[in-house]
């Protein structure tokens, strides 16, 4: 990892925060920079010259949020945050990209994101696709990890995809060797899991066989998180090789 990298992330809802990964990089002596979208006023239009210059940015990591990539209705900053993720991924610089984030760039690229058949909240078990190419980031055979969404993303066209479980088929994919695109989150920690669970006030709606209680999501153990943050650790240093 280079000294004095340089990493920004969007940020797009404000009980979720940066995660596991915010120690990890400062041990690192990254500086560390966010665009809070979720601050902007609704009526306010956003230029994509507000934006961080694509050159002065080593490493993009998108969060998560509760808005649909399709809600540029209600979210007008939503095109001009998918218009300037389209030159930053022109450059070939690292991204990657989580839950949220992850359909931001496959959307971004022209890939669908829309309903998945069942909703996921909660610990579910992803398991890796053999027989990806030897240079993909290489993951467990099988890991828990949490989900937190409705909708998923289609695998944007010349991309890898690299892990699926029964509820929701495309879990992670790869693009180039700069790209990585999680659908859930490997940053959670059990401070940010407290946060989703304290500021998401829909969550009663969820429904589905892999459905959580809240109850069984608060007494999670520790080595779920840690599995999951070690996954996101790996991603950065792999994306960081281009």
């Amino acid at each position: 990892m280079k000294p004095h990298l340089n990493v920004h992330y969007f940020q797009h809802i404000a009980g979720e925060g940066f995660g596991s990964c915010y120690e990890f990089l400062k041990q690192h002596h990254a500086k560390i920079t966010a665009t809070e979208f979720f601050a902007l006023p609704s009526e306010t239009a956003l230029e994509i010259e507000a934006l961080p210059q694509v050159e002065d940015v080593d490493l993009l990591i998108i969060m998560g949020g509760t808005m649909s990539v399709n809600d540029e209705a209600n979210y007008p900053w939503l095109k001009i945050e998918k218009r300037w993720l389209r030159r930053y991924l022109a450059t070939g610089k690292p991204v990657i990209g989580l839950c949220l984030g992850g359909q931001l760039i496959a959307n971004a690229l022209g890939a669908a994101v829309s309903c998945n058949h069942q909703e996921e909240l909660g610990w579910t078990t992803v398991y890796r696709i053999n027989n990806v190419p030897s240079s993909c980031f290489e993951l467990p055979e099988q890991f828990d990890v949490l989900q937190w969404h409705r909708e998923s993303f289609d695998i944007p066209k010349g991309a890898i995809h690299l892990a699926e479980n029964k509820v929701c088929r495309n879990q992670i994919y790869q693009i180039g060797n700069n790209v990585l695109g999680f659908q859930f989150h490997p940053e959670i920690t059990p401070e940010v899991l407290q946060l989703f669970l304290d500021n998401d006030e829909e969550l009663a709606l969820f429904d589905g066989e892999k459905i959580h209680r809240i109850d069984h999501l608060k007494q999670s153990v520790l080595q779920k998180f840690l599995q999951g943050n070690d996954i996101l650790n790996r991603a950065i240093e792999y994306v960081l090789r281009v």
